[in-house]
């Protein structure tokens, strides 16, 4: 327990990346990680597309950049992004992508990646181009998108913790 407890307290959002591109090995064991994520009553809502085709990492980026009024990579030039949806007919299909986005960035930190949840993925999958991207990779069905990890090596120092744990977290009823 000690060592996932580790995994779990000094894991931190990273927001700079180098380009490199993470080999498949490891991407393929973050995504991994992510399929054995707890889903309501086992229905397995979720799904996760593997972007590692720069051109469409960049329409994606852009098109996230559009619904967040900005020109800027919100992908923080990370080369690899996760999009986890999560099909809308299960009532448990955001809490269901919720824990999958939790599982990728917790075993990207215990590879030694860089991670980072990035909203708007269910604006993106709304769009008429977010749909045609689906389309295009074959995905059928009726999905809302729950958010990108962004997945990369780290450019610079590893964050350290910002600040204390606020108080009154925890309450227990005994």
């Amino acid at each position: 327990m000690g060592e996932t407890l580790d995994i779990i307290k000094t894991r931190r959002s990273i927001r700079k990346y180098k380009p490199d591109m993470v080999p498949k090995e490891l991407i393929d064991k973050v995504l991994e990680a992510g399929t054995c994520a707890a889903t309501g009553m086992h229905y397995q809502s979720p799904i996760i597309i593997a972007v590692t085709n720069k051109g469409l990492r960049d329409k994606i980026s852009k098109m996230n950049a559009q619904i967040m009024g900005s020109s800027s990579d919100p992908f923080y030039g990370a080369p690899v992004i996760l999009i986890v949806l999560a099909d809308k007919s299960r009532p448990t299909h955001v809490y269901d992508g919720s824990l999958v986005m939790g599982n990728l960035m917790l075993a990207a930190h215990d590879l030694g990646l860089g991670s980072c949840w990035i909203h708007r993925a269910k604006e993106e999958f709304e769009m008429p181009e977010g749909k045609e991207i689906l389309k295009s990779l074959g995905i059928e069905g009726d999905y809302e998108g729950i958010g990108h990890c962004a997945l990369g090596y780290i450019d610079g120092e590893y964050p350290e913790e910002k600040k204390k744990k606020k108080e009154n977290w925890v309450y227990y009823a005994e």
